[in-house]
């Protein structure tokens, strides 16, 4: 006979909790007001918005770099960083932080079979999965916004506040305004630590992505590209298509990318940067027009409605 053996169901992975908040208007007690620059349309203009005057000067502007940005980013936070010291006479500091290294240096380390760097374990990014003949597939986990951007960030909040490394701080002690419009309110959300609390000050004035590109042309300044990783799978065809035709290097670093996490060591599953799970030198990036689709769009009341 038989034996039969219990088991207990897996317990399911507990998310990280949000312990601190999110506040419509100034938080009362801060007693420390940075934002968080991320380089594109919405940080922008929030950052051009305080230099002439229509918004209040936070204490600190911090930007995470991972390393992985495009070259076009980072000369326009350059261009940023200017703008900051001319208009605020030198009392606001613009800082860069990083965790140290690249992502795309632990995925061409992973590739190559050679293991971690510096004892740094290697970081999951969201890329396409495809699960083999099945044609199957998902998206792996999203650690690389935790550990290269805002880790980075809360350890320059947590310094500029003046306390040590797990030290306790009081709740509530940082305000930091983060650039999201009202096209993309999904990703606001509260603080994960008790003592920082997430402000949104493009919610408040309820403008949108094409409102802040409206305001930075009527004020004369420049409008950047989006700010993101080379790499990063949540590009839309129009923005692959914008680093193919005008950044060649960061595109072949992107296809350089893709390959190399297709079938790597320990992976079960085929990874691609682009939702259709095709090679990105292979995807059809072409518009509507461009594939001869424009006219599909034309609504002649054919279907009888």
């Amino acid at each position: 006979m038989t034996e039969l053996v219990l088991t207990s169901p897996k317990a399911p992975a507990r998310p990280r909790l949000r312990r601190g908040g999110w506040s419509w208007g100034a938080v009362e007690s801060a007693k420390l007001r940075v934002l968080s620059n991320g380089g594109g349309i919405q940080s922008s203009t929030l950052i051009m918005m305080m230099c002439v005057g229509e918004l209040p000067w936070v204490d600190h502007i911090i930007n995470a770099d991972v390393g992985d940005e495009s070259e076009a980013t980072m000369r326009h936070l350059d261009w940023l960083d200017g703008q900051v010291r001319l208009y605020s006479n030198g009392q606001v500091q613009t800082h860069r932080v990083s965790r140290g290294g690249r992502l795309s240096d632990r995925i061409r380390n992973r590739a190559a079979g050679r293991g971690v760097i510096n004892n740094d374990r290697f970081v999951s990014a969201p890329f396409y999965t495809l699960r083999g003949k099945d044609g199957r597939g998902g998206q792996g986990k999203r650690q690389c916004t935790r550990e290269f951007k805002i880790e980075p960030l809360e350890k320059k909040q947590r310094e500029l506040l003046g306390y040590a490394p797990r030290q306790r701080i009081p709740a509530g002690s940082c305000e930091v305004w983060i650039g999201i419009s009202t096209d993309e309110v999904v990703r606001a959300g509260a603080a994960f630590t008790s003592w920082t609390v997430n402000r949104y000050p493009l919610l408040e004035m309820r403008m949108s992505r094409q409102d802040c590109v409206a305001w930075l042309t009527a004020h004369g300044f420049p409008v950047p590209p989006k700010s993101a990783c080379i790499f990063c799978p949540y590009k839309s065809n129009a923005e692959w298509r914008w680093l193919r035709d005008n950044d060649p290097q960061a595109w072949a670093d992107a296809v350089e990318i893709d390959r190399l996490i297709r079938n790597t060591p320990g992976m079960r599953e085929q990874e691609f940067l682009h939702r259709d799970r095709l090679p990105l030198d292979e995807v059809d990036l072409r518009t509507d027009e461009e594939a001869g689709q424009g006219m599909l769009m034309v609504c002649e009341a054919g279907c009888g409605l």
